[in-house]
């Protein structure tokens, strides 16, 4: 009996973070200084931090 591959049994689950004053987390990538930068940004009150999990 043939099994499924272990990649066709992955899901791909897309998280939602959400900021303390109730709007969402949306990443975001900058380029400064000759790097690629991933920031978080909060829509409703603009605040930006390195990773959504900075939020708490």
């Amino acid at each position: 009996m043939a099994g499924a591959s272990k990649n066709s049994r992955t899901t791909v689950a897309t998280q939602k973070f959400f900021c303390p004053c109730g709007g969402e987390i949306s990443m975001k990538t900058l380029f400064e200084k000759g790097r690629l930068r991933n920031m978080a940004e909060c829509q409703k009150c603009k605040r930006v931090e390195r990773r959504p999990k900075d939020f708490k």
